[in-house]
């Protein structure tokens, strides 16, 4: 996958979280759940295009090493989502598997650079 449609999919799936969270329920709970998702889905797409400006082949692995922490964990402040039972696992299928193929995209992406660099 090229650079322009990473960035593009890191980006919907930025504004598709931010449009999901909204529609959660105000409690104590889902509040907090929503802030780190908020916060861990929308910065995947930041910290990509940052690894896109990297001054070097090191410097990009670990700027995608950070790409692959935020959209693991957004992966896990999802699976909590559901488990916890605040949204049915129908609500967020497209997210968790769209996070999901960032994160394998990331990693692949990841080892690619690291072979590059040998």
């Amino acid at each position: 996958m090229d650079e322009k449609t990473f960035k593009a999919r890191t980006k919907t799936l930025a504004v598709t979280i931010i449009k999901q969270m909204d529609k959660l329920p105000h409690t104590r709970a889902s509040d907090v759940i929503a802030k780190q998702i908020l916060r861990s889905g929308t910065s995947i797409g930041a910290n990509y295009r940052a690894a896109c400006r990297a001054k070097s082949t090191a410097d990009m692995v670990n700027k995608m090493k950070i790409v692959e922490e935020e959209a693991d964990e957004t992966a896990y402040w999802l699976e909590i989502l559901v488990e916890s039972g605040l949204v049915p696992k129908e609500q967020i299928t497209e997210i968790y598997k769209e996070t999901n193929e960032i994160l394998a995209m990331t990693v692949a992406s990841i080892k690619t650079l690291r072979n590059r660099k040998s």
